[in-house]
C-alpha cells in the first residue's frame, strides 16, 4: 500500500497531545490523517487533515469514523472496543489490535493477564466495588498501606490513591478496582517496545521516572536510567516478555518497579506513545512517534539508541490556578543549554493538568538532570485569573 502523498488515510482515535506529536511525523511524511475527539479544542484539531468531534466511547461514532480510514490507531485507551472489533471483522486494520486493547483497558484484567502469563507483578486483590474493601480489611485479608486503582478510566495519576487508613476509602468512588500491595521500590523504570505488523521488535533504552509525591504524575524522565547494566538487561527482558505475550502492534510502554532486592516487577502498560518516551523527540535517532507510525504501517523499525542523554520535565498546571493559561519563565528557560519546550495547545489550565513538557539534552546525564531541575523551578503554568 502507498502511504505517502497518496489516497491512504490514517485514523486516530483521540486528539490530545500524544496525537498532536504523532501528527508532527505524519506531516513530515505527508500521510493523510483524520482525528476523532470529543473536544473541538483538542490539540490535534489544528494539525490533522480532517477533524471530527465525537464520543470515543459511542459505538456508532467510532464505527462510522473507522469505516472512512485504511488504518486506525489510538492515542488514548478509553475507546469503544466493540466498534473496533466490528471494523476489524470488516477488513479495517486496527492497531493496537482490539484483543490487546481489551486486556489493557481494564487494570484488573491487565493484572490477571500478568498472573496467567507468569509475568512478575505486585500482589493484588480484585474487587467488584470499592465498598467491598472494608470487609476485606475487617477479616484480615488486606493490610495497610496499599494502592487503590480504579479498574477503568484512570489516567495521569487519576484513579490511583495510596490508602493508609479506613477513612482514605471514604473519598473514593465505589467502582471496580484493585488493591495492590505497596512495593518499597528503589526506582520506577520504563521500557518502550515497538513491534510492527510483521513481528519485527525493537526496544528503547531503559528510562528512570521520578514522580510527584501528591499527584502521582511523572515529573522527570531520565534516559539513560541511572542503573547497573544487569538491571537494565533484566528490565528489557521482562518488557519483551510482556510484548510477546500481548502481541501488540505499535508502541508498548512497559512501566516497571525495581525493588529493594533488585527484582523487576511490571506495574502497568500503555499500548501507544507514552510520557516516558517524550525525551526521544530530541535525544533519539528515531523518536517514539515516528516509530509508532513505522510499526502500524508495517515499515522497517528505526534505530532506538540515543544520540545524547535526555531528560524530560513535565509541565503541569500549578495548584490554585484554573482558567486561561499563562507560561511564566519561558524566556529564561530558553537561554539554558540544550532545552526544547513543547507546549501542547491546551488553552485552559487546572491543577496538575499536563500542559506541556521540556526536553533537556546533554552528553552528560548528570548535567542534564541539574538543568532539568532549574527548568522545573523557573517555569510556572498559571492562569490569567485565579478562580480558586
Amino acid at each position: 500500500m502507498r502511504f505517502f502523498s497518496s489516497d491512504f488515510k490514517l485514523g486516530i482515535l483521540g486528539g490530545g497531545q500524544l496525537g498532536k506529536m504523532l501528527l508532527y511525523e505524519t506531516r513530515k511524511l505527508d500521510i493523510y490523517t483524520k482525528v476523532l475527539d470529543p473536544s473541538e479544542a483538542a490539540p490535534c484539531s489544528i494539525a490533522c487533515n480532517e477533524f471530527f468531534k465525537g464520543d470515543l466511547l459511542d459505538f456508532d461514532t467510532v464505527y462510522n469514523f473507522g469505516k472512512e480510514v485504511d488504518v486506525l490507531t489510538i492515542e488514548i485507551e478509553n475507546v469503544n472496543t466493540e466498534a473496533l472489533e466490528k471494523l476489524e471483522a470488516e477488513g479495517i486494520k486496527v492497531y493496537p489490535p482490539t484483543r490487546t486493547l481489551r486486556v489493557i483497558q481494564n487494570k484488573a484484567t491487565q493484572k490477571l493477564f500478568y498472573t496467567d502469563q507468569n509475568i512478575p507483578t505486585a500482589p493484588y486483590t480484585r474487587f467488584a466495588y470499592t465498598s467491598e474493601i472494608k470487609d476485606s480489611i475487617a477479616n484480615g485479608s488486606l493490610d495497610f498501606p496499599f494502592v487503590w486503582k480504579s479498574a477503568q478510566f484512570g489516567y495521569d495519576g487519576q484513579g490511583v490513591k495510596v490508602v493508609r487508613a479506613l477513612e482514605d476509602l471514604d473519598t473514593l468512588p465505589s467502582v471496580e478496582c484493585i488493591a495492590e500491595e505497596m512495593i518499597p521500590f528503589k526506582r520506577e523504570l520504563a521500557v518502550i517496545v515497538a513491534r510492527n505488523v510483521s513481528g519485527e521488535v525493537v526496544t528503547y533504552p531503559v528510562v528512570e521516572m521520578e514522580f510527584h509525591p501528591e499527584a502521582n504524575q511523572v515529573e522527570y524522565v531520565i534516559c539513560p536510567a541511572r542503573i547497573d547494566a544487569d538491571i537494565a538487561k533484566k528490565a528489557t527482558a521482562i518488557a519483551l516478555e510482556v510484548s510477546q505475550a500481548m502481541k501488540h502492534v505499535g508502541i508498548l510502554a512497559v512501566e516497571l518497579f525495581q525493588t529493594q532486592e533488585d527484582e523487576i516487577l511490571v506495574n502497568e502498560v500503555a499500548p501507544r506513545p507514552h510520557n516516558s518516551g517524550h525525551y526521544s523527540i530530541e535525544a533519539s535517532y528515531t523518536n517514539q512517534f515516528e516509530q509508532h507510525l513505522r510499526a502500524i504501517l508495517d515499515l522497517s523499525l528505526g534505530h532506538t539508541e540515543s544520540k545524547v542523554a535526555g531528560i524530560m520535565v513535565n509541565l503541569v498546571g500549578a495548584e490554585g490556578h484554573t482558567g486561561p493559561v499563562v507560561y511564566e519563565g519561558m524566556e529564561t528557560v530558553l537561554k539554558l543549554e540544550g532545552v526544547t519546550p513543547h507546549i501542547y495547545g491546551k488553552k485552559d489550565t487546572r491543577p496538575f493538568r499536563k500542559m506541556g513538557h521540556v526536553t533537556i539534552v546533554n552528553e552528560d546525564v548528570g548535567k542534564a538532570r541539574k538543568i532539568a531541575e532549574e527548568v522545573k523551578k523557573i517555569i510556572k503554568v498559571v492562569s490569567k485569573t485565579n478562580d480558586l
